[in-house]
């Protein structure tokens, strides 16, 4: 995977938080496409090393080609986890107190782009939205549309998509499934179009770009894999070792920020970001899909 497919977020803030050093220990709990993970280990170079964990086996796949140089050094090690199971990793890869931990949220551009399950309306596919799809117990975003209530739809379109019509977007994908389940990207697309007030049809992108956020949180189960993680993560660092946390969802920054007050109250962690730190314009301009990031971090004490 080259780094056009995800473009690292906040590259030179996320380095200056971490503060990485040759020696160092580190981890990048959502690898990706490696762009973070390549200045860590240049930034530690020639000895520090890092444990890289991504939820998608076909990012996986690509990066185990990608970075063999450094996986063949000892330098890189790969693991196959969602980073709820951060403890779990750590301990199977023996890995013990670290100098920083990374988390970069949300989805990469390759599931975007790439990965052909449903995560963009700009292209129709079938609406599958799982991270990982070897996970077979878990739903897929068209299991989802198929057998929750118009209520609970309303719910999660409103929770994780804060989408003013989630109501009636609800509403509209009962009555279709009535018929025929909703299974692919443009089926959904159609739905929350039709579902709309004819006034503001115009930009049925907007909405719909809400409502793919939101099933796709709720697949993943996002927010629950965050509040797992953080603990984890601040037990794992060594004194003075640093957590850098980028969220790109208001409700992910928020669980960030209140774990980080909570962890500086009882002393475990110092804060080190009075208010999170976002992409200036020339970035967000190199890469729209930088705007909505927001970093924190916080040292262990």
């Amino acid at each position: 995977m080259s780094e056009p497919l995800h473009i690292p977020v906040l590259r030179d803030e996320v380095l200056a938080h971490l503060a990485p050093r040759p020696g160092g220990r580190y981890v990048d709990a959502t690898i990706n496409g490696g762009g973070h993970t390549r200045a860590l280990l240049e930034a530690s170079a020639p000895d520090g090393r890092v444990l890289g964990i991504d939820r998608d086996p076909a990012v996986l796949a690509i990066l185990r080609a990608d970075l063999a140089d450094a996986i063949e050094t000892g330098r890189l090690t790969v693991a196959h986890a969602s980073f709820a199971a951060l403890r779990a990793v750590l301990d199977e890869h023996h890995v013990g107190p670290v100098d920083g931990i990374l988390f970069d949220l949300g989805l990469s551009s390759f599931h975007l782009d790439a990965s052909e399950r449903g995560f963009s309306f700009q292209r129709n596919e079938p609406l599958d939205m799982r991270f990982d799809p070897t996970e077979v117990d878990r739903d897929t975003a068209a299991d989802i549309l198929d057998s929750h209530s118009a209520e609970e739809l309303t719910a999660l379109l409103r929770t994780y998509g804060e989408e003013r019509f989630a109501s009636r977007i609800a509403r509209t994908v009962v009555a279709r499934r009535r018929s025929e389940p909703l299974r692919t990207t443009a089926d959904l697309l159609d739905a929350v179009t039709q579902s709309l007030p004819p006034n503001v049809r115009w930009r049925a992108a907007r909405d719909a770009a809400r409502v793919f956020q939101a099933l796709r949180i709720a697949t993943n189960a996002e927010l629950e894999a965050v509040a797992a993680a953080l603990p984890h993560a601040s037990a794992a660092l060594a004194p003075g070792g640093r957590l850098v946390v980028l969220a790109f969802h208001s409700l992910e920054d928020r669980l960030v920020k209140t774990f980080l007050r909570a962890e500086q109250q009882v002393g475990r962690l110092r804060v080190l970001t009075k208010k999170p730190i976002q992409p200036g314009d020339a970035e967000i301009a190199a890469n729209p899909r930088a705007a909505s990031a927001k970093l924190r971090a916080a040292e262990r004490v």
